[in-house]
């Protein structure tokens, strides 16, 4: 249990993927400027890169990655391999793309069938997470460390995946709080917008700075 207790404060304050990886930061200085905007987004990268961490992790290590856990390898049809991983590296992210963009669409579809009031306060943040590199950068994390000391189970892969969208929910919801209080502060012209926040952005992460050392 204190293991996954580490990776939830990993994931939310030390290795943030916005504020410590700076993935995803396109959404987040472009959706940030209201609360509820922020929220929706949050809500919607959380589950997205929920679902992309169950699928691409059984994706790699049983279709992919050519070992004896491979499901072609047990079959017989292909043999374990260590120097077709140049191959398996640009299947890998081809293949993790292709997963992302059917999720979302998928998603899509059934909350415009099933859900059509949640579908039309976030259907305009859908098709942004197709190209948001945060959920990618969680899919390739995810399977970095294998085989290794440091490789993740198929729940650690989800735990982490899920609270790697809450890090990404809380930030969006602290720059969205800051964005609000400056439209009523006296910025420059020229630091109005979009400069004011990367100044702020890159302020918030030299504030959780400070939680560095929590976890090793």
């Amino acid at each position: 249990m204190g293991k996954y207790f580490l990776v939830i404060i990993s994931m939310v304050f030390v290795q943030n993927y916005v504020l410590a990886r700076f993935l995803g930061l396109c959404p987040f200085i472009n959706v940030s400027r209201k609360t509820d905007a922020a929220l929706g987004m949050g809500m919607a990268v959380t589950f997205v890169m929920t679902l992309t961490s169950a699928v691409t992790w059984p994706l790699y290590f049983y279709l992919l990655e050519l070992n004896e856990n491979n499901l072609f390898v047990r079959l017989g049809w292909l043999e374990a391999s260590t120097g077709a991983q140049p191959l398996v590296a640009v299947l890998k992210v081809a293949s993790f793309i292709l997963v992302i963009a059917s999720l979302v669409q998928l998603v899509e579809m059934f909350l415009k069938k099933a859900v059509p009031a949640l579908y039309r306060a976030l259907g305009i943040f859908l098709p942004l997470i197709t190209t948001n590199c945060a959920i990618m950068g969680v899919a390739l994390l995810n399977t970095t460390n294998y085989p290794g000391p440091g490789q993740l189970t198929f729940f650690g892969a989800i735990w982490q995946g899920f609270w790697a969208g809450i890090g990404f929910t809380v930030v969006m919801l602290l720059m969205s709080g800051i964005r609000e209080r400056l439209e009523s502060a006296k910025v420059p012209e020229a630091m109005k917008d979009i400069p004011i926040a990367f100044v702020c952005t890159g302020l918030m992460a030299v504030a959780f700075m400070g939680f560095s050392g929590i976890v090793r």
